[in-house]
């Protein structure tokens, strides 16, 4: 039978700079394995700006780690042999790979240009506010440390169509560059009229040498790393006619399981409808609405009605294309798309997403070990961990919900008859303490079902009727499961 797969997002935001990231991943592999983790998204792995930057100020693409290049040999995460050795650990133990990219722009320069821009309005990039002008922008990109191993392809500003700093004049704005056949990518997101443009230098999909040397770089670090798929970031920033071109190249180098997921960070469900059409569905997006309905619940208490949950979000309308989240390095405190889910509702967030039949949902490292940098959190790997395992083992076959309550819902997996003990019931509240009678099969009857989350102490049996009552705390969840040895 198919085991459910579950994915780890392993970084947060402010995971130490020290250079030794690689080595916690390849030493957490057995203990991610045995939790029920089969999949991890790791974090930019190209050079960046400087060794504190978690990689999305990209430098170099073919610097994994290897070459003394601004001001470092290691990325913030370690090593380039760092990194391959603990992608073999992970897949010694099951693991597969997703390595995330970030092809929107570059940073960190390595010399300036002179070249013609027009200045445009920030909330509206498609309005200029300038006649043509000439300015000096970081653009060239000549990689001297790396000395054109790998690839001898160098970045100018023909192969860029925006950037946000004149050097010459000290002045910072978004400037698009001109010349033939320059212009904002029409098929990005149409926020600001065109949010083709995000930060540093833009690059520019139109430019037939770029899309050449991207794909190019793709294959290039498929092979070297042995990776099983990728992580895309800010897609809604890049023409989707390349992410399409990319990912159909990506497929037909490894196979048509090379796994590619998007972060097109939209909450409106019908832009993700038009993205996964425009890209003929060879990528899967992160539920973007779904994170935005788990903040509102945690937001709302007992005035969000459960039963609304997963309405209007993708999980629902496109469960086969849906990546299913709680929070992540955007979302969690502080960072640039805030919208942490409070601790309350964490756990019963988790459920939501672990314990049904629908979406590849993911534990965030935030959540899972906690949160470093001056604002720390702990993390919640003894509430996640119960979820874990239930998930691998309990979580399968036929799903039954009792969504009909605004605070307390509820759902059965029937559980298949070759996962062993496989079945469970889930109940959450969020308002006052709750119970749901639900079925779970007669075959079931005069079981001993437990919680295997621990919130609740005493033992449901199930009557001659398949059914049984399922309490709940309230603000809390439970996951009722067969009362076995091994869960005890």
């Amino acid at each position: 039978m198919q085991r459910n797969h579950t994915m780890m997002q392993f970084f947060e935001w402010h995971v130490a700079p020290d250079g030794k990231h690689w080595k916690r991943l390849k030493e957490a592999a057995p203990e991610l394995s045995k939790a029920g983790v089969d999949t991890v998204w790791i974090p930019p792995v190209t050079k960046a700006l400087s060794a504190e930057d978690n990689g999305y100020g990209a430098y170099d693409l073919y610097d994994l780690g290897e070459f003394d290049q601004k001001g470092t040999v290691r990325t913030k995460y370690g090593m380039k042999q760092e990194l391959i050795d603990a992608i073999a650990a992970c897949h010694k133990y099951g693991i597969a790979v997703y390595v995330d990219l970030v092809m929107n722009h570059k940073a960190g320069a390595d010399e300036t240009e002179r070249f013609h821009v027009v200045q445009v309005d920030e909330m509206d990039r498609t309005k200029e506010i300038s006649k043509p002008f000439e300015i000096e922008g970081w653009t060239k990109f000549t990689f001297p440390g790396r000395g054109g191993k790998y690839s001898s392809f160098q970045w100018n500003f023909h192969h860029f169509n925006g950037t946000d700093y004149d050097a010459g004049r000290k002045r910072a704005g978004i400037y698009r560059i001109l010349g033939e056949n320059k212009s904002w990518n029409e098929k990005v997101d149409h926020e600001f009229g065109n949010y083709d443009y995000l930060m540093f230098a833009n690059i520019d999909y139109s430019h037939p040498e770029v899309r050449k040397e991207m794909i190019g770089w793709g294959q290039w670090l498929v092979d070297t790393l042995q990776c099983s798929g990728f992580r895309l970031d800010a897609i809604k920033h890049i023409n989707h006619d390349f992410i399409k071109e990319f990912a159909t190249a990506m497929k037909k180098k490894r196979g048509d399981d090379f796994y590619i997921v998007g972060e097109f960070w939209n909450p409106e469900l019908q832009a993700c409808r038009s993205f996964l059409d425009r890209v003929d569905y060879k990528i899967d997006l992160f539920d973007v609405s779904l994170h935005y309905k788990l903040h509102a619940a945690a937001k709302g208490g007992r005035s969000f009605d459960l039963r609304t949950i997963f309405d209007d979000t993708l999980v629902q309308s496109h469960p086969m294309n849906a990546v299913t989240f709680v929070d992540n390095h955007d979302s969690q405190p502080h960072e640039s798309l805030e919208s942490w889910v409070e601790d309350w509702f964490k756990q019963s967030a988790y459920a939501l997403i672990l314990l049904r039949k629908d979406g590849y949902p993911v534990v965030f490292y935030g959540d899972y070990y906690g949160i470093g940098g001056e604002h720390s959190l702990p993390g919640k790997k003894e509430s996640i961990d119960p979820l874990l395992y239930a998930r691998a083992h309990l979580a399968y076959g036929e799903q039954d919900d009792y969504f009909d309550h605004p605070n307390t819902i509820g759902w059965v997996r029937r559980g298949l008859p070759e996962a062993k003990h496989s079945g469970c019931a889930v109940v959450m509240a969020n308002g006052d303490p709750g119970e749901k009678r639900m079925y779970v099969g007669t075959h079931r009857a005069g079981e001993e079902w437990m919680d295997l989350t621990g919130n609740r102490d005493e033992r449901v049996t199930i009557g001659s009727d398949g059914f049984g009552v399922f309490p709940v705390h309230g603000g809390s969840v439970s996951v009722w499961a067969r009362n076995t040895d091994h869960q005890n």
